[in-house]
């Protein structure tokens, strides 16, 4: 593994983001966790400046985890591992790096007299809600950093150990506007195992929305990614559309899987594994490139649409997402760890990849 000389996305040469002896390695011999190396860092930077050519609707990322346990075959942000000489299959999945100084490095940034109260994205290059975080604890500082400062954020997640901060996020919304997406591409059991093995199921995570909106939390829904040939059908559009209007999500978006380098070798492997007889229908469809035809986009986007009409729901509409009131039959404030220590460390770098996202993804 090399933590200095790091180089950029495009093999350039580059500052060093920490160095090896601001790196300490942990393994846990808990079930949850075998398999996994953690490899703990203390961070120079934590809010990321998306690059300008990015079609991201956002210019602010936070991102404590580099890496991640969720698995997902198709996960575009495994080629960030590549900048770390980490593998960007099975590695991606259990080489886990941790921002352990995220929560006060983000309270010093926000005090700084350069920032200006942007909005901060969050989960949009792994998932901040993954396996890790229930032992690191981070986002409960973070949100509360954010709260302090009634920084406007949004947060992308697969992950249902959102609920632990529910109350955090109630607080939030009531001092500045906060955005809440849970990402349920299609509710196919048997393909969930296979495609998101570290992940919670479709149910859970459409039970977490239910939970979020029954609480005042305003959730939408990102339908992603739809699978060509696996996930796409009408019928089962309707089905994933019909479960996510049944968990009371505001918003619908469908977005189509994209295979940029080191997801796509990863999830081609994959294919060949699971459903060899559709390597040359996806040859075919994606013709060497990262995204499927805009006529195959635009027939699914256009399903989803006429279903999400039919059930009562539609794609997000600015300004959905709000403060929302008090409500006196709240759950227990879970707190928040605020004070994590000394403020020195290294700079992971902003995700680089997070920049290359469709543009689809204006739900944040």
């Amino acid at each position: 593994m090399r933590w200095d000389n790091l180089t950029d996305g495009d093999g350039a040469a580059a500052p060093a983001l920490f160095t090896a002896d601001a790196v300490t390695t942990r393994t846990f011999d808990t079930p949850e966790f075998r398999g996994i190396t953690f490899h703990e860092i203390r961070a120079r930077s934590i809010v990321n400046r998306v690059p300008g050519a990015s079609r991201m609707p956002f210019e602010w990322t936070v991102n404590p985890y580099r890496g991640c346990s969720h698995a997902c075959v198709y996960c575009f942000a495994r080629k960030t591992h590549s900048y770390l000489d980490l593998d960007t299959g099975l590695g991606f999945d259990t080489q886990i790096v941790v921002k352990i100084n995220a929560p006060e490095l983000l309270r010093r940034e926000l005090a700084a007299g350069r920032w200006r109260g942007e909005h901060i994205a969050m989960g949009t290059n792994v998932d901040c809600y993954q396996r890790a975080e229930g032992r690191y604890r981070l986002m409960p500082g973070i949100l509360t950093a954010l709260t302090e400062r009634a920084n406007p954020f949004s947060i992308l997640t697969k992950g249902t150990l959102i609920l632990r901060d529910l109350e955090l996020l109630r607080r939030a919304s009531r001092v500045t506007d906060i955005g809440v997406s849970v990402s349920v591409g299609f509710t196919d059991p048997e393909l969930w195992r296979t495609v998101e093995p570290g992940t919670p199921s479709p149910q859970r995570r459409l039970e977490a929305v239910r939970t979020l909106t029954d609480h005042g939390i305003p959730c939408g829904v990102l339908m992603a990614p739809v699978i060509p040939f696996l996930s796409d059908s009408p019928e089962q559009l309707r089905a994933t559309v019909r479960a996510v209007a049944a968990s009371g999500a505001t918003s619908v978006t469908p977005l189509v899987l994209h295979l940029r380098p080191g997801a796509r070798e990863w999830f081609t492997a994959w294919l060949t594994h699971h459903h060899p007889r559709l390597l040359r229908r996806y040859d075919a469809l994606y013709e060497g490139g990262t995204y499927a035809p805009r006529w195959y986009q635009r027939r699914i986007t256009g399903m989803v649409h006429e279903f999400a009409d039919e059930y009562g729901i539609g794609p997000y509409r600015a300004g959905a997402h709000r403060g929302v009131p008090d409500r006196p039959d709240t759950d227990a404030d879970t707190g928040a760890d605020t004070d994590a220590g000394a403020d020195t460390g290294a700079d992971t770098g902003a995700d680089a990849v997070t920049a290359e996202a469709p543009a689809q993804l204006t739900l944040l």
